[in-house]
Parts: structure tokens; sequence; C-alpha cells
């Protein structure tokens, strides 16, 4: 079992893993102001609260978006577990072909879900992130990473506009069974949930158009959940898929 660390722009997600399972999924609020004691104690205490210990542990790995914080995660899990983990980037081994212009640019979350969804799903694929930004990656039908699209995550956008419009108000996702809101709550609900689901369904025909093909369709990330199920296309919805993948780059790299 190993421990795994993806760490966003909002959250850092955690869990432990092997080649059977993942034992949990949980996310830490990202906060770069913390030091890597206060981190290696969050870290022990999720672990604590499924019970598992340093024993169980044979290494961990990490993937990062957010620079500022790499190294004093990677310093707190040595803590945690008692040995430096690897930072996905240059120099550890995917086994992923990226037709980018620069791969060396291309965000390791990406890269970390691209490579489990390869295994796990037959290609074409679309693969969305749902998180501060709505990430969409193609694969192609070969394998190979070719390129994607980044829009304003779900979140920022509703966040933006409660900044700027003064008699907007913050609101939950719970789920709208409408889309013609009733109330000022629920118009903003309906925007910001159907019209991403149709964000996304307009994205996925454009991409399956432009590739001549049809693709599977996998959705991951904190928002995910609140939106998929208002899409038309078949999305497959999957919350262990960057585990998965840095569970496989943890493998390659041993």
């Amino acid at each position: 079992m190993i421990l795994a660390l993806d760490i966003g722009n909002t959250n850092i997600v955690i869990g432990c893993i092997d080649e059977q399972k993942t034992y949990f999924v949980e996310r830490l609020r990202t906060d770069t102001n913390k030091t890597e004691l206060e981190y290696a104690l969050d870290l022990k205490n999720v672990l604590e609260l499924y019970g598992i210990t340093r024993a169980d542990l044979e290494g961990g790995i990490i993937a990062s978006v957010v620079p500022p914080i790499s190294t004093t995660l990677q310093r707190a899990m040595e803590k945690v577990i008692g040995r430096k983990p690897p930072l996905v980037g240059p120099g550890i081994r995917t086994g992923l072909n990226i037709k980018m212009d620069n791969p060396a640019s291309v965000g390791a979350d990406l890269i970390v879900a691209a490579v489990a969804a390869v295994r796990d799903y037959p290609p074409p694929l679309i693969l969305i992130d749902m998180g501060t930004a709505t990430t969409m990656t193609v694969i192609d039908e070969c394998g190979n990473y070719i390129g994607g699209a980044i829009v304003p995550g779900l979140q920022v956008s509703l966040d933006s506009l409660v900044n700027r419009a003064a008699q907007l108000t913050r609101i939950g996702l719970d789920n709208l069974k409408q889309v013609i809101g009733k109330n000022t709550i629920d118009c903003m609900k309906s925007g910001a949930l159907y019209g991403n689901a149709a964000l996304i369904d307009g994205m996925i025909e454009r991409i399956e158009e432009e590739l001549g093909q049809k693709t599977t369709v996998i959705s991951t990330g904190g928002l995910a959940k609140f939106v998929t199920p208002h899409c038309k296309h078949k999305i497959r919805l999957d919350d262990g898929l960057l585990l998965r993948g840095l569970w496989i780059i943890y493998q390659k790299n041993l």
C-alpha cells in the first residue's frame, strides 16, 4: 500500500492504494501558509482515521500543480512514512506518449489521470477533471495524449459572479430538478449546473467531430458529481482515477 497525494489549487486529494483497491479518498484544503509539520499532522490524522500505520505503507508519491507547496508536502510525507516520495515531473517515467507543443508544460494532474485512463478504459478518450478549472484531456485511439481544453471551473465562475454582482449571494450546489429557475437562487443553480453540463456536452460533440470518432468519456474531480448527472452524453464518474494513476506511475519508478 502507498500514500498518494494530488495537490490541486483548491484541494489536496489524499488516499491509500495498492494493486487490489483504493482504501480511501479524502480531500484537504490547499493552504500555502501551512508548514511541513502542520501538513504532516494533517496526513497523520487522516491515516489514523482509517487505522493505517507507517508499517502498512511501503512508500508514497505526489503530483502537484502548486509548486510553492510541493516540497513542503514532500517533506511532510517523509515525516509520516519515513521515506521521501517521488514528485511527478521531469525524470519520472509515466509510459505516456504526450503529443503536445511543449510536453513539459502539461500539468502533473492531467498526466496522472491520463495514465490511469489509458490502462483502464478503451480509447479514444475524453477525460474531464472538474476542480478549480474544468480540464478536458483528449487521448487518441492509439493511447497518445494529443491535447484538450481548459475552462474556468464551476466554483470559480460562481465566486466571480457573486463578487461582482451586489445582489447575488453564495449558493450551494444541491440538486435542481428544473432548468427554469423560479427565484434568484434557483436561477443561479440552473446556470451553474445545467450551464456547465451544456458546456461539457457541447465540447464533447466538437471534440468527437474533430476526431471523427465517438469517445469514451470519463469525469473526475470534486465537482464532477454535481454536474455529470445533468449531461446528456454518457459519462462515467471515476473519483479514483488520479490515485490509480499515481499507483501506476509509482510502480513504473521502483
